[in-house]
C-alpha cells in the first residue's frame, strides 16, 4: 500500500456536480472522469492536487482541500495515461491538439513598433524576488504562450508594467509557487495581471497566483486575462 501524507487533493461535491465534464479535460493526469452521470476522482495518487481542473466547473463543485491521503504517483500516472492511448500527449487538454487555421497579412508596409519590454530577464525562475524593476510596480504574469497569440501583447499589457513568463503545465509548478510567493513578500507590488491562453491547463497560472497571494499574506488586486488560441482577448475577470 502506498504511503500517505497530509497533502492537497481535489475534492467534488456531488451535490453540486452537474456532470458536465468541463473538468476533465484540464487534468492532465486523467485524474478525473464522468462516472455515472458525476465528475469522480478516480484514484488519489493520480491528484497532484495542483487544481488546474478548479476554474473549469460552472457548478463550482471542485474544491481543493488538504487531508490524509496517498503519495501523488507519477509512475501510475504514466502507466494510466499509456493504458488510455494517451502516452503521446504530455497535455490532456486542447493545448496539445493540432489545428490550423487562416492568419491575418499584414500591411505591405507596416509601421515598425518598438518593444515596450522594459527588464530582463523576464523569466519567473530567473527574476531575483528583490528586482529593482519589481518595486511597487504593477506586474504582467503571462503564460509562455500569450505572446506568440495575441499579437499586440506588447501595446495591451506592458506599457508601464513589469513582466514575468511562466508556464503553469510544463514548468515546475512548485517552484514556481514558492518564487511568486517570495517575490510577493518581498517587492511589494501594486497590482497583478495574469494572462493567460483558453486552453483549460493554462488557467493553472491564475490558481497558482492566488495560492501566492495567500501564501505570502499580500492583499493586492488580481485581474485575469483570457486570451484565444487564435489571438483576441477572451474575457477579463
Amino acid at each position: 500500500m502506498r504511503a500517505t501524507a497530509t497533502r492537497k487533493i481535489v475534492h467534488i461535491d456531488e451535490e453540486r456536480c452537474n456532470g458536465c465534464g468541463a473538468c476533465a479535460p484540464s487534468c492532465a493526469e486523467g485524474a478525473l472522469q464522468i462516472v455515472n452521470g458525476k465528475a469522480k476522482l478516480i484514484s488519489e495518487t493520480y491528484c497532484d492536487g495542483l487544481g488546474a481542473c478548479l476554474g473549469h466547473c460552472p457548478q463550482d463543485a471542485i474544491t481543493v482541500e488538504e487531508r490524509a491521503a496517498p503519495e501523488f504517483d507519477e509512475e501510475a500516472v504514466a502507466l494510466h495515461l499509456a493504458e488510455r492511448g494517451r502516452q503521446e500527449t504530455p497535455c490532456a487538454c486542447p493545448s496539445a491538439a493540432i489545428a490550423e487555421f487562416e492568419t491575418v497579412k499584414p500591411a505591405e508596409d507596416p509601421v515598425f513598433e518598438p518593444s515596450r519590454l522594459a527588464h530582463w530577464p523576464v523569466q519567473l525562475t530567473l527574476v531575483p524576488p528583490g528586482a529593482p524593476f519589481l518595486r511597487g510596480a504593477d506586474v504582467v504574469l503571462a503564460a509562455h504562450c500569450v505572446p506568440f497569440a495575441h499579437a499586440s501583447f506588447h501595446r495591451d499589457f506592458l506599457g508601464d508594467h513589469s513582466l514575468l513568463i511562466a508556464c503553469p503545465k510544463l514548468d515546475d509548478f512548485r517552484e514556481h509557487l514558492t518564487k511568486l510567493t517570495d517575490v510577493l513578500r518581498k517587492s511589494a507590488i501594486k497590482s497583478l495581471t495574469v494572462v493567460h491562453m483558453e486552453v483549460p491547463c493554462c488557467s493553472g497560472l491564475t490558481y497558482m497566483a492566488r495560492e501566492a497571494l495567500k501564501l505570502s499574506g499580500e492583499d493586492i488586486p488580481v485581474h485575469e486575462v483570457t486570451i484565444g488560441v487564435k489571438g483576441g482577448i477572451k474575457s477579463e475577470a
